[in-house]
């Protein structure tokens, strides 16, 4: 140390180092001005626009114009090439020698036909090294191609990142030239920032952070900028401050590089697969310079785009696989949304994406990796466990309005006691920095102190891609063991928790779902995504059992694997976490409704080819296919042999197919006209139906009991402000609901629109505003115990949120809701912090409010968002808001929800399988009049829900077939199957058989057991 006294005047000493290495002070006499030496100009520069996306071999044929730096070009999503030419000078040899490139948009550098680096400012990726000491041998001309995506990491809002984007916007290069890079410098520039951010994040309590400033303020002393050969006393001086360890008990951080890369948000699919490219070439440099740099890569989808639209980059991915730095993790087709997929849809994530894996790299994912969803189904662990997945990692939780989530390292508890090791990165973050702060609050803010010793650090710019710089590894690799922070491992998802389980003993356990408080505006965001996922996932899982059914019964019908794995792979695609949520730009969402219309039309095709198979092709009478697993006695509309159409009462078997046949019900359906209301009545219930289409009353006939609340009306549509905090499309905040109003404009009030015995329905429309609407038809049918409401909305409005709300004659503290394979209960009380942040939840397909002996029950085909407070029962339809798309959700809305009073428990009331008829139709089919009807499957259990049969992967006369217990109840139950059957086999999700537990086949059936909300899966060989 310098024997001169110094000041000890932390202020002064500390601001001395920051201006040494500052980028806006001082740069003409301190160490950041002496980042570069020569530089030399291009060559040339020459570019070509381009409106669409194109590959190198096109784009390298273009006619190239002169082009000088300061030019504009654009606009928004439109691609410009460069054309860069450069000779470096014989003089630099023995230098390091980048190409300088400042520039807006994303860039990828192309050298040799190959991507080879990706540049962005936003990503600190603005220099591209050409050679690290310039020998000879190498080349010294070079053309290069650059190509520049006129978009930023994060899209192109107008005025805010989540804005719409602006069209127009354009955009230029700043800089582009050779220089000569001192590593030296670049070197101690990172032992001071090191030690000048030591010096602030300790504070000045810490005796640790003064002799960080002490160090930081000899070395300005030493370090002559001006003299390279001053650097290495004060590189000395650093080094050893870093070198002073830590004791054995320190907390130890596992660094893993990451580039959490959003697969559509504020940018188009098209672009996430450049994002891809640019991001993990970058990824690929880094590897071959740190042999200990470790990278995570999730997200099966963007791999195949990678191996389609990079096959070179893909066989090096390949490679660094095998060598463990390139690490693909979470096993999933896409980071998909937590709260909105089917219970099947999340198998099939888990399916493609572990297949993927399995079939490129030779691995299955240990650990379930989503850092940024809105919410955590209970039933996660569940199939997590099904795939061979114990561990999970993510952060979301962190952004909780209301109540901090009390851990970070934990046992998380599913729905029917699955238990998976679960860590949240105490740094509140999968986009650090290497940053020293980032380590003092890794350590700050865990919650599990005493229990846990080791958390994640996720280092690399993310959302938009990005992922780590040198920079980042250089940082930590400097206090990798440094006194009086955490010790840092680079490391792996594995290797973290194999530590965290070794030392799991004091691990607390948290059961149930994980609900974020935040973004429960998702739910209801961008109706017609939502739509499209419900019909899809219907559509796919009837195209399913159709065909399975076909391939049982007919030795000639070919299963459409292929097909069918194409239309899965797009509808999973679309439940990605900033799709389904409906937090995307729009063209965003014209991408996924043309998916969604494409999965339709394809769809369409091979439920036809399937349903023919079941029955006779082009001729024969009508008959319907029942792909749900019980008997239904439903109203359907059908076509005679004339092709008139026409209602029919028919009754079909469980998964199977019966002919239509001309039955009476046993009270035929009533519609009469009174003064003020038109009565609707089915010998089940009746409804009361005042003028202006709200319910007056709704009886359940045999037990004289009214489901609506003394002095209201059921089916009050209200709107109310929807302006949230900042996150327009993904939040709707509590004080959304001081400002309700009803709608109470008719425009045309109740009339019969049919009442012939089969159904009766009424229709009438409201008026909400000058600009929107809403027509509805209520509809009756015979023997249904539900009634109905076919919803159109002509919706315009601008940061309103449309509800229907039904108060109820039910008492109850807790409401249930419907989620993957099975169901929850939830407050509908306010008592505590945690339960008023649960204001708006999400549900499947139906939601529960029952008292002993008692309950109504609200059934939908395509929402999400609900609410249930005290006795009100609220149903959310449509928002409005207007960024990151400006036009979400404008224009016409069709939906059907229904309301079902019910005696006894909603289990016992048939409420699920009610809510599985809503949802899935009875198909029209043709088979010879005089074919009796036909099931393939039954279950004897009501309990137990027969929810997917699917041929087996890789097995062609072999079935798959998913049961799970809904009740939450222990039942044994028996399957019944009419197919030849040889062989039954328990299975795993990814349909290994387990040869230790063949299932039990008896003269009746499969006998099978289950535990609450338990799934079962059977591989049967045919």
């Amino acid at each position: 140390m310098s024997r001169q006294a110094v000041l000890k005047n932390r202020r002064t000493l500390l601001e001395r180092a920051e201006k040494f290495i500052s980028d806006i002070y001082f740069t003409d006499c301190n160490l950041r001005g002496r980042l570069y030496g020569d530089s030399c100009p291009l060559e040339s520069l020459s570019s070509f626009l381009s409106s669409k996306r194109i590959s190198f071999s096109e784009a390298s044929k273009q006619n190239f114009a002169p082009h000088k730096v300061g030019d504009t070009f654009g606009p928004t999503w439109w691609t410009c090439w460069f054309k860069v030419t450069l000779k470096i000078p014989k003089s630099w040899r023995g230098k390091e020698v980048h190409l300088l490139w400042e520039s807006d948009g994303e860039a990828m550098v192309w050298r040799d036909g190959q991507p080879v680096q990706g540049l962005t400012k936003e990503g600190e990726k603005t220099s591209y090294i050409l050679t690290d000491c310039l020998t000879d041998e190498e080349p010294q001309s070079i053309t290069l191609y650059v190509e520049l995506a006129c978009n930023g990491l994060f899209g192109a809002g107008k005025g805010s990142m989540i804005a719409a984007p602006d069209p127009n916007r354009k955009f230029s290069v700043q800089k582009a030239e050779l220089v000569v890079f001192n590593r030296d410098v670049q070197e101690l520039l990172t032992d001071f920032e090191m030690l000048v951010d030591i010096v602030k994040d300790l504070g000045e309590g810490e005796q640790r952070g003064y002799q960080a400033l002490y160090t930081v303020n000899e070395m300005v002393n030493i370090c002559d900028p001006s003299d390279p050969s001053s650097f290495p006393k004060a590189h000395t001086l650093a080094h050893k401050f870093f070198n002073q360890h830590n004791g054995q008990s320190q907390h130890t951080v596992h660094a893993m590089g990451h580039c959490h890369l959003d697969t559509a948000w504020l940018w188009p699919y098209e672009e996430t697969i450049r994002k891809c490219g640019r991001s993990w070439v970058t990824a690929i440099r880094l590897m071959e310079k740190n042999p200990e740099f470790v990278f995570t890569c999730s997200q099966a989808q963007q791999f195949q785009w990678v191996k389609t639209w990079y096959p070179g980059l893909f066989s090096q991915i390949q490679h660094y696989v095998k060598k463990g730095q390139f690490i693909p993790v979470g096993g999933t087709w896409v980071e998909m949304d937590g709260n909105l997929p089917s219970g099947e849809s999340m198998v099939r994530q888990f399916l493609e994406g572990q297949r993927f894996f399995q079939k490129e790299f030779g691995i299955c994912c240990k650990e379930f990796w989503l850092p940024d969803t809105f919410g955590y189904s209970a039933q996660i662990p569940q199939i997590m466990q099904g795939f061979g997945m114990s561990f999970f990692l993510t952060q979301k939780l962190s952004w909780n309005l209301v109540n901090a989530f009390p851990h970070n390292t934990f046992f998380w508890e599913g729905l029917d006691g699955s238990q998976v090791l679960t860590h949240f990165p105490p740094g509140d973050s999968y986009g650090m920095e290497g940053k020293v702060k980032e380590l003092v609050n890794t350590v700050r803010n865990n919650k599990d102190k005493g229990r846990a010793n080791y958390s994640a650090v996720l280092f690399g710019f993310g959302d938009g891609g990005g992922g780590p710089t040198q920079l980042m590894i250089d940082r930590l690799q400097r206090v990798q063991d440094t006194d009086g922070l955490p010790k840092v491992q680079m490391s792996s998802p594995l290797r973290l928790f194999s530590q965290l389980q070794a030392d799991s003993a004091l691990l607390c356990t948290w059961s149930g779902e994980l609900f974020l408080e935040l973004h429960n505006g998702t739910y209801t965001t961008e109706a017609k995504i939502k739509r499209g996922n419900r019909q899809c996932e219907t559509l796919l899982h009837d195209i399913e059992i159709a065909s399975s059914l076909a391939l049982g019964s007919d030795n000639t019908f070919k299963y459409p694997v292929e097909k069918l794995q194409e239309l899965w792979r797009l509808l999973l695609l679309n439940q990605f976490h900033d799709v389904i949520p409906g937090s995307c730009i729009e063209l965003v969402v014209e991408d996924a409704l043309k998916y969604y219309e494409d999965i339709r039309s394809a769809g369409a095709r091979l439920l036809q080819d399937a349903c023919e198979a079941l029955g006779s092709k082009g001729s024969g009478s009508p008959a319907v296919f029942n792909s749900l697993p019980w008997e239904r006695n439903e109203v359907v509309q059908i076509q005679d042999d004339r092709g008139q159409a026409g209602l029919a009462l028919v009754r079909v078997p469980s998964i199977g197919v019966a002919p239509v046949k001309d039955t009476k019900p046993a009270t035929q359906v009533s519609v009469t006209v009174q003064t003020d209301t038109v009565v609707m009545e089915n010998g089940i219930f009746r409804a009361v139906v005042n003028k202006d289409g709200s319910l007056a009353s709704l009886l359940l006939l045999n037990a004289n009991r009214e489901a609506i609340s003394d002095g209201c009306h059921g089916n009050q549509f209200v709107i109310f402000d929807d302006v949230p905090l900042y996150w327009d499309a993904w939040d709707v905040m509590d004080y959304h609901l001081q400002t309700r109003k009803p709608v109470v404009e008719v425009e045309q009030p109740v009339g019969v629109v049919s009442s012939d015995g089969l159904r009766g329905s009424v229709s009438f429309t409201l008026r909400i505003s000058d600009k929107s609407t809403i027509t509805q038809e209520i509809v009756m049918d015979a023997m249904c115990p539900y009634l109905k409401f076919n919803t159109q909305v002509n919706w315009a409005e601008s940061h309103k949120f449309l509800k229907v709300e039904f108060p109820v004659r039910v008492r109850s503290p807790n409401a249930t809701y419907e989620i993957q394979f099975g169901h929850l209960q939830r407050p509908t009380h306010w008592n505590t912090s945690w339960d008023w942040a649960r204001f708006e939840v999400w549900g499947h397909k139906w939601a529960d409010l029952s008292e002993h002996n008692f309950g109504v029950a609200l059934l939908n085909d395509c929402k999400y968002g609900y609410s249930v407070h005290k006795n009100v029962m609220t149903l959310s339809l449509l928002r409005s808001p207007k960024s990151p798309d400006a036009n979400a959700d404008m224009g016409t809305h069709q939906f059907t929800y229904a309301i079902m009073p019910h005696t006894g428990s909603f289990q016992d009331a048939s409420v699920i399988q009610c809510a599985y008829n809503l949802n899935f139709p009875l198909r029209p089919l043709r088979r010879p009049a005089d074919a009796a009807p036909w099931s393939a499957f039954t279950v004897s259990a009501a309990a137990v829900v027969l929810e997917t049969i699917k041929q087996a992967e890789d097995r062609k006369k072999a079935l798959v077939v998913r049961l799970y217990e809904s009740h939450g109840s222990t039942v044994n139950a028996t399957l019944c199957p009419s197919l030849p059957v040889r062989e039954a086999w328990h299975c795993d999700l990814m349909e290994n058989p387990d040869l230790t537990r063949p299932a039990l086949m008896t003269s009746e059936g499969i006998t099978l057991n289950f535990n609450p909300f338990q799934i079962v899966s059977l591989l049967l060989t045919l």
